[in-house]
């Protein structure tokens, strides 16, 4: 099935009355997406990062390019640590009365083992567990709106078609408190395990709460600067492999702008696609496993129990 030809300016509809909240929108495709959304009128839009001197270029950038641009909030938040994606949700619950879109966008990829704050495997702790707290503390406000009158609520999740590097059986439960090693390509494995969860927890999402329309989507391959905290041979082996087919952030947010705010199928609710708006018929066996996707919602559910 070929791409559907898609312009933002275009094909993003009106967004008037609606709250947006995107995670990673310091850089990238995050900063893309707010800069994209900002021109249809919503009434706000938040963003999340680590940095607060970029979430301010962003601002400004906005501004001077859309002089009608609806009021961009920062939000500053770590990921890679639970006390600090609880403390930016209840921000931003203290702040808006409504939540329309909900665009999963941060992310690192094939960084050196290590772990995070909570001692997760840190690319599993910040590219799923922290999404998932944030996603479980917004949820109640997401369903709220949902219900309201011509309500259209979305959850965009960004997966990777580099999921199928996971390890044997999908995802290695036991060893997610740990660095997971997994020898000569473990960064790799570590991040497709990672983007696995992303895939499986957005399709549990959508089974849990078919009103809300939940997608996970692979924006390509794109040069951005989660590149840039790929060290040594990682960089260069994602270089070679890819650098063909790279195209630039404004290019490849044109999927998450997609699932934010296009045509989906209720049926297609939960499930992958491709730049830009094409199903993905690339997914394997773990990636098809109802019942691991059930294990990580139950496992999910447990290590936040506390939150």
């Amino acid at each position: 099935m070929p791409s559907m030809n898609f312009d933002p300016k275009k094909d993003i509809p009106d967004l008037s009355g609606k709250v947006i909240f995107i995670t990673g929108g310091t850089s990238g495709l995050g900063t893309e997406s707010v800069m994209q959304l900002a021109q249809h009128h919503p009434r706000a839009i938040y963003f999340s990062g680590r940095n607060s001197k970029s979430a301010e270029k962003v601002i400004e950038t906005v501004q001077a390019s859309t002089p009608d641009a609806p009021p961009l909030h920062f939000v500053q938040c770590d990921l890679a640590s639970l006390q600090s994606v609880a403390a930016a949700a209840q921000r931003f619950l203290d702040q808006s009365d409504r939540l329309d879109i909900l665009m999963c966008n941060a992310g690192i990829m094939a960084v050196p083992s290590g772990l995070t704050s909570d001692g997760y495997e840190v690319q599993f702790g910040t590219n799923h567990v922290g999404h998932a707290l944030l996603i479980k503390k917004l949820l109640p406000l997401l369903d709220a709106t949902s219900r309201q009158p011509n309500a259209d609520v979305r959850i965009v999740l960004l997966t990777s078609l580099g999921f199928v590097m996971h390890p044997r059986g999908g995802i290695a439960f036991k060893g997610l408190k740990t660095v997971q090693d997994f020898a000569v390509f473990g960064p790799f494995v570590r991040y497709g395990q990672s983007k696995l969860a992303n895939l499986l927890y957005a399709r549990e999402l959508a089974r849990r709460y078919p009103h809300i329309t939940t997608l996970a989507i692979h924006p390509g391959v794109v040069s951005t600067g989660i590149m840039e905290e790929t060290k040594g041979v990682n960089k260069l082996v994602i270089y070679a492999l890819a650098r063909w087919q790279m195209v630039k952030a404004e290019e490849g947010a044109y999927n998450q702008l997609w699932a934010a705010c296009g045509e989906v199928p209720k049926e297609m609710n939960g499930q992958m696609y491709e730049p830009v708006g094409v199903l993905s018929t690339k997914l394997d066996k773990a990636a098809k496993d109802d019942m691991l996707a059930e294990q990580l919602w139950e496992w999910t559910e447990e290590e936040l129990k506390n939150y």
